[in-house]
């Protein structure tokens, strides 16, 4: 299973070309709206210190990073949840994905029309974001029909589910996002299923350029960021997609000149992998070191599913060394003589950075 973030925003405001700096690829890029009509997948490798740092140790064959895949929906419009710019197809895209990542507009370009013809981060978010309200409103109402519906539907259970479709569907009518309505986990359950699209962790990419009208937009746009309690980051689609072309050498060279610490793609991926709530285990051999990511508070047994089916049906036990402790002692055999290496069970849960080793017969 992949983790899928999904890059929206309105038209033209520089979803394909962040998503060709992510990816390194060549989706369309063009000044008109829905230049992407089916969504561009990518996996992104996510950066990760700790799986150099191992391999300098074990000097491995191959070494395969943690992942997730980014999705570039085409550019959403006001009525996009009645159909209007294809709409319906658009949110069913963002509906397939566990994150949300947010492009808005943060510059001028006389050469880049604006769909509204007007510079407006607030704006441009109210848009997009009323629209997934109203796509989830109907989700609510069409939910809450079906239900009263079934006769073969546990009663309680149906209660139950149309008690909290009405709790939501109450707070969306006041136009507000249901990531702000007080959900407790067995609510969130019993709703799961409806895939509701304000529900979704977001983060915020400002597509800024070198101008000062950005700043002004930019400090706009976090202060909206701040009452959701989402995340801003401020990234040029342009410049880092440029650097991305270049070879290591001229991209060093470049940056230097122009005093730029890092690159902000891996802001974003960093960001998207923390808003997905995933952590990091790792296997470690001669062979290969592999990164590998599963959502936090997975157990053992989940975690072998995650590298093969077979490990996770004939699981007998995990053999667990904390990434400090492997780092210290240098070898496997010396951690194993410290007692640093434990023996776990299948309801173990895993920690980000434990090296696993799973014992299996099948």
């Amino acid at each position: 299973m992949g983790f899928k973030c999904g890059i929206i925003g309105l038209p033209n405001v520089g979803k394909s070309t962040l998503f060709n700096a992510l990816t390194k690829g060549n989706s369309a890029i063009a000044n008109f709206p829905f230049c992407t009509i089916n969504p561009n997948i990518g996996i992104v490798s996510v950066p990760d210190v700790r799986i150099d740092e191992l391999s300098k140790i074990i000097s491995p064959k191959k070494i395969v990073n943690a992942y997730i895949e980014f999705v570039d929906i085409a550019g959403l419009v006001k009525g996009a949840s009645k159909g209007e710019g294809l709409g319906n197809q658009f949110l069913s895209n963002i509906k397939d994905t566990q994150a949300i990542a947010h492009v808005v507009r943060c510059f001028k370009d006389d050469n880049v029309s604006h769909i509204y013809n007007k510079i407006n981060p607030k704006n441009d978010i109210d848009i997009i974001n009323s629209e997934l309200i109203l796509s989830d409103f109907d989700i609510c109402e069409k939910s809450i029909l079906r239900l009263q519906k079934k006769s073969n539907y546990n009663i309680q259970d149906k209660e139950k589910k149309i008690f909290v479709l009405n709790k939501c569907m109450n707070h969306l009518k006041n136009l507000l996002m249901l990531k702000t309505l007080k959900l407790d986990l067995i609510e969130k359950k019993i709703i799961s299923d409806c895939r509701f699209l304000t529900l979704k962790p977001t983060m915020y990419i400002a597509n800024i350029n070198e101008n000062k009208e950005s700043l002004h937009f930019l400090k706009e746009l976090k202060q909206i960021a701040k009452k959701e309690n989402s995340l801003v980051i401020p990234i040029s689609s342009n410049l880092e997609l440029d650097l991305v072309k270049m070879n290591n050498d001229e991209q060093k060279d470049f940056m230097k000149a122009f005093n730029i610490q890092k690159l902000g793609l891996n802001k974003i991926i960093k960001y998207g992998y923390k808003i997905l709530d995933l952590i990091t285990f790792f296997t470690v051999g001669i062979k290969e070191i592999h990164a590998w990511s599963i959502p936090n508070g997975s157990t053992s047994i989940q975690a072998a599913h995650k590298i093969h089916s077979d490990f996770s049906k004939g699981f007998i036990r995990a053999q667990i060394i904390k990434y400090l402790d492997f780092i210290q002692y240098q070898s496997e055999t010396k951690v194993k003589e410290m007692g640093k290496c434990k023996i776990e069970g299948k309801d173990y849960q895993i920690k980000d950075g434990d090296i696993v080793n799973f014992l299996f017969n099948v």
